[in-house]
């Protein structure tokens, strides 16, 4: 817990302090980020296993496409924990498809500047360095 309280005081001095995940008590934090983690290792898992044996330039558009799909669905999950830690919050559907210029701006880290859209652009290099990362299967 005090871990969390030092991190939570070093985001705010970074410019996050009006960032609403500082809105949300520990439980909600925890929560939030465990969503994040198990997102991140999906899409990591995608572009890993769906890219093996293909070249470069497909492993990217790979990359490129499982990063379009978490801008898209992602907030539809964090929506659905929402609705487990806050008390009357309509079911409803929140994901909205994202255009080329969204996802351009949030890997160019020119969008808003929220832990948000900074972790989305992050995730966006991390996909792109592992599809980079990714060999070629030797063909026998």
């Amino acid at each position: 817990m005090l871990q969390f309280v030092a991190t939570d005081c070093k985001l705010r001095r970074m410019g996050y302090g009006e960032d609403s995940f500082f809105t949300l008590g520990a439980g909600g934090r925890v929560g939030v980020v465990a969503i994040s983690l198990i997102l991140f290792a999906l899409c990591g898992c995608v572009v890993w296993f769906a890219g093996a044996g293909l070249g470069r330039v497909w492993r990217v558009l790979i990359a490129l496409a499982a990063f379009w799909g978490f801008v898209w669905l992602s907030p539809q999950a964090y929506y659905m924990f929402y609705l487990l830690i806050f008390d009357g919050l309509p079911l409803q559907w929140v994901a909205r498809l994202p255009g080329f210029d969204l996802v351009a701006r949030l890997l160019t880290f020119t969008d808003r500047a929220t832990l948000s859209d900074h972790g989305k652009g992050v995730l966006g290099w991390v996909l792109i360095a592992l599809a980079l990362l990714r060999r070629r299967a030797k063909v026998e």
